[in-house]
């Protein structure tokens, strides 16, 4: 049977073998995986009281740059978006992250290029137009709901 050890190196290694990780990343790695296995093995717990609060790793400013988005929480980065890496990595959705750091509904957890190459493509393919369209259609069914009953009940009297 593989040792602790083994089976850390063979798993960050597969890990750092389908995704890009800087030397720091790969040593966090190596001690995160090594202690989940060793806790597996023992029995104990890794996680941390509800109480603890976690401290950011860096600032508002600092995370949210014009080519990539950086976690708060663990300092990765790279990323055009936090969502998967949120859900996946520290099981959060984006409303909790925004709570914990204090950070504004308003400020999109993307990169800012890629919230504008978004926009772009919205306008190039018309999205605009279509959703204002659709906006229109709808008030006017609602207009003709809301007046077909008051013509029902002048017919009735």
């Amino acid at each position: 049977m593989a040792t602790i050890l083994e089976m850390t190196a063979q798993i960050v290694s597969a890990h750092a073998g389908s995704t890009s990780l800087s030397s720091d990343e790969i040593l966090a790695e190596l001690k995160k995986v090594h202690a989940a296995l060793t806790a597996l093995e023992t029995g104990v717990s890794l996680e941390k009281p509800a109480e603890e609060e976690q401290k950011p790793a860096l600032t508002i400013r600092q995370a949210f740059k014009k080519e990539e988005v950086v976690c708060m929480i663990c300092g990765k980065g790279g990323m055009k978006t936090l969502t998967r890496h949120l859900s996946t990595v520290h099981e959060m959705k984006p409303r909790e992250y925004r709570k914990q750091f204090g950070i504004p509904s308003k400020q999109p957890l993307a990169a800012k290029s890629f919230s504008e190459e978004r926009r772009k493509m919205a306008q190039e393919r018309g999205l605009g137009d279509v959703l204002a369209k659709a906006r229109e259609a709808r008030m006017a069914n609602l207009q003709k709901k809301k007046s077909a009953p008051a013509k029902k009940a002048a017919k009735a009297k």
